[in-house]
């Protein structure tokens, strides 16, 4: 199987690229003639800041969700953690800002199972927000997910099962299942309970993690052009599902290839110039790397704090 997801991955990578270049190669004279002014680079800037707060929001989500678990920590330890980790994922294996964040909370004296659940179900209520702007988009008529009844009703069976998925009832159970598994003793079982409320305001707050980062490409995008009002709703459900799919599907680290082959596909039937469109695309990967860069030097220069987590 691990060798089959390594081809898998090479393998999309490989197609999202050449669609990727195929479509700069046809439009690459109307690319070259695109020009930016001194009020476009501020726009810009503006899109590097609020990529940057998006980053720095996420990691305010995250340690809510220790919260719910009833482990609270210095605010400054929390973000030091995820910011610093946020880069790992560019590592191989693109998994490394996961190891990062549960190695740091295990270093707390949590138990393996539990840390493991804190950092895993913030990329699932990540994916959930994202899905479910997505289908509500494409039920309003924003975007166009797909053609095929068959793969929507099969989103939207995925949604309700995540949503399902993260009721405190199945967190408890799962937790309870790993934790007795590891018990010597079949009469010892353990009774605490780990996860006591729905985690609602926590997908609300990865919805708003998804409306900063499509805030920040629209500011980029509208550095090129000027943008109407009724245009805002469908550049940032058409962001919210190519960052879903670049978040899900096996590729390149961030969704490097996956993100842009998906956003070129929605918005290249819109009234945007597929120019102004190539154009934003590729600087705005630099300026969230950009953002990432800036918030991993935040978290480890500027922000010192004990390690302590609180039950």
């Amino acid at each position: 199987m691990s060798s089959i997801k390594v081809y898998l991955k090479w393998l999309v990578l490989g197609i999202t690229l050449f669609f990727i270049i195929s479509t700069f190669r046809n439009h690459w004279q109307a690319v070259t003639e695109v020009k930016i002014d001194f009020p476009g680079l501020g726009l810009l800037l503006l899109a590097l800041i609020v990529t940057l707060f998006a980053h720095i929001w996420s990691a305010i989500v995250w340690i809510k969700i220790l919260e719910l678990f009833k482990y609270s920590c210095q605010y400054k330890w929390g973000l030091k953690i995820y910011l610093v980790t946020n880069i790992y994922k560019y590592l191989p294996g693109n998994v490394g800002h996961f190891y990062g964040r549960i190695s740091s909370i295990s270093k707390q004296g949590i138990s393996l199972s539990v840390a493991s659940l804190t950092v895993l179900l913030e990329p699932l209520l990540m994916a959930a927000a994202a899905l479910l702007i997505a289908l509500l988009s494409h039920s309003i008529g924003l975007i166009e997910t797909t053609k095929n009844l068959n793969i929507l009703f099969l989103q939207c069976l995925l949604l309700i099962i995540v949503l399902v998925g993260i009721h405190p009832i199945i967190i408890n159970r799962v937790i309870f299942f790993t934790k007795n598994l590891k018990k010597k003793k079949k009469n010892e079982e353990i009774k605490t309970v780990y996860f006591e409320k729905y985690p609602g305001i926590i997908l609300a707050g990865e919805i708003i993690f998804l409306l900063l980062r499509g805030l920040g490409f629209i500011f980029a995008l509208m550095a090129f052009m000027s943008i109407t009002f009724q245009q805002i709703p469908i550049i940032i459900s058409a962001f919210s599902f190519a960052w879903l799919l670049g978040l899900v599907i096996p590729g390149a680290p961030g969704g490097l290839g996956v993100f842009e082959a998906t956003i070129i596909a929605l918005l290249e039937t819109s009234s945007l110039p597929i120019e102004i469109v190539l154009t934003t695309i590729a600087i705005f990967r630099i300026i969230s790397i950009l953002a990432e860069l800036m918030g991993a030097g935040l978290g480890y220069f500027g922000l010192n704090s004990e390690d302590k987590i609180r039950t």
